[in-house]
């Protein structure tokens, strides 16, 4: 079992610890084939280079087989520790507490706060065990998956569009009309494993 970051918005952190928050959609990056991890196929015939997996099963790629996807975040099993923003502080006799923007469990601290990118793992609170790797166009998520993404508004299971809710929060993260490119994405299922 391996153990790696990953980071979170406070939106996302909060649906994290509220546990609607069981999925999480990353865009997927090429990779030189020596630093592969964890190979998921993937067949979409609008990729004229992409060999099929009854050729050469187990990823996806160019034709010369020089670059692939990976998935940097693992496999099922391995585990993923949540950088979310935060800072140290010292309270009473000099004790040493982290405290977290997201359900600050110490409310009179003002800040400053440090982005999550900074946060190591003994200071992470939250960890998530891997159980489900795949990777497909952004576009092709489902109405349970948005729900999954940690849709705030639980009545969408069965009325409005919560696509509709993910694909803002998805420009809103990643960039005006990113949500239009529909990239090719990891698509991580994860459970929150007690510390």
């Amino acid at each position: 079992m391996k153990q790696r970051p990953i980071l979170f918005s406070g939106p996302m952190v909060r649906a994290l610890l509220d546990g609607s928050k069981t999925q999480t959609r990353r865009v997927c990056k090429p990779a030189i084939k020596h630093s592969l991890s964890y190979v998921i196929p993937v067949q979409d015939p609008a990729y004229p280079g992409q060999r099929p997996p009854h050729i050469t099963p187990g990823w996806f790629g160019d034709e010369e087989g020089d670059i692939q996807f990976y998935s940097p975040y693992g496999q099922p099993g391995d585990q993923l520790w949540v950088r979310e923003t935060w800072a140290r502080t010292v309270v009473g006799a000099g004790t040493a507490m982290v405290v977290y923007r997201e359900g600050d469990n110490r409310t009179d601290y003002g800040g400053p706060w440090k982005p999550g990118i900074h946060m190591f793992q003994r200071d992470s609170r939250i960890t998530l065990e891997i159980t489900g790797v795949r990777v497909e166009r952004l576009h092709d998520i489902t109405r349970g998956d948005a729900m999954a993404e940690g849709c705030p508004f639980p009545n969408m299971a069965d009325g409005d569009d919560p696509r509709k809710w993910y694909s803002d929060l998805w420009n809103s993260i990643n960039g005006t009309d990113s949500w239009d490119l529909n990239p090719w994405v990891w698509v991580i299922e994860f459970k929150a494993v007690k510390p």
